[in-house]
């Protein structure tokens, strides 16, 4: 009795740490994954965690491809309970010494902490975040040694790129939701591709916003020799593949539509930004106000369930995207 309530101590503990974390590492995901069924909302919580590690290497711009290729791997082997957990986090943060993100630090210190949390969910949902965070984490280290200034070599490698960063994590949202509602599972048969252009639409949005910051360092994940027109005409059917996507979700499911539609829409909203302009020198400029954040996040409650509201929002925000790929490149 003693031993299963220090258990339930311990992971109440662990829960703590994960959502005080989350807020500190994500102001998105933070307001996004609480909307989510409680039963789901750990799950996709920890999954975030994982992800944003493998993200803290890639970021690292102090580390060479090959220590990021190393550190990804141990990462990797940590998750999957070859090595102990040990042997990737003190690597990790000595390589890291000098990084200044010191959330982000205490999110790898605590790497522990996020893989416990992990132990307990069930073995389908194990399975399909260690399926994810390993095509993640061998994605980014077979693109460590491709960062370029001029971008990456074509479009089919840019969608590779898109796909391991984002898109193989709306494959594991679908598994998810699959496991949590039959109705979806049911629906998304046959249609599993736009999962993949939901999260790529996502990452798409943060390499434009972010290009500039990229290009200060060096770098640029954007297809060499195609402008960003072109890049936001494929974006913006990516977004259309979005909302089919979003629509395919049961309308009984609110916290899932909402978790989906609140993504979807903010990223419309960046893109529909960046369209109007011809060029930008910093990812301020391409900032949503917390004003803006605060009524579409408000505008969620009422139309998430109604799928002409959210066809309604999508055609008026999306202006400017649909000029630009209603043209000939």
């Amino acid at each position: 009795m003693n031993s299963a309530i220090h258990l339930t101590e311990n992971l109440n503990s662990d829960l703590a740490y994960q959502k005080a974390i989350l807020g500190s590492v994500s102001r998105t995901f933070a307001l996004t994954i609480p909307l989510l069924p409680p039963a789901i909302e750990v799950v996709v919580g920890n999954t975030y965690l994982l992800c944003r590690i493998v993200d803290t290497i890639e970021d690292a711009a102090e580390l060479n491809p090959a220590e990021k290729q190393r550190l990804s791997k141990l990462f990797l082997e940590a998750t999957l309970g070859t090595i102990p957990v040990a042997s990737f986090v003190s690597p990790c943060l000595d390589a890291l010494r000098g990084y200044s993100n010191v959330d982000e630090l205490d999110l790898i210190a605590h790497t522990p902490t996020v893989l416990r949390i992990l132990h307990t969910f069930p073995d389908r949902d194990q399975a399909a975040i260690n399926r994810c965070v390993s095509i993640m984490s061998d994605g980014m280290s077979h693109f460590h040694n491709r960062q370029t200034q001029a971008g990456l070599k074509d479009l089919a490698e840019f969608e590779k790129y898109c796909y391991v960063v984002a898109g193989v994590v709306g494959e594991l949202l679908t598994d998810i939701f699959s496991h949590y509602s039959p109705e979806f599972a049911k629906r998304i048969q046959g249609h599993e591709q736009l999962a993949i252009a939901f999260g790529q639409a996502l990452q798409m949005t943060n390499i434009l916003k972010d290009s500039p910051e990229d290009h200060a360092r060096g770098v640029s994940w954007k297809p060499a020799k195609m402008s960003q027109a072109e890049l936001l005409k494929i974006a913006h059917k990516k977004l259309q593949d979005s909302m089919s996507y979003i629509i395919l979700l049961p309308e009984n499911e609110i916290g899932m539509r909402r978790f989906c539609f609140l993504a979807f829409g903010l990223a419309v909203m960046t893109l529909e930004k960046i369209a109007s302009r011809e060029e930008f020198s910093n990812r301020s400029e391409m900032k949503l106000s917390r004003n803006s954040v605060w009524i579409f996040y408000a505008f969620t409650k009422i139309a998430a369930g109604n799928t002409f509201l959210m066809k309604s929002f999508f055609s008026a925000a999306s202006k400017q995207l649909r000029k630009l790929s209603a043209r000939n490149y």
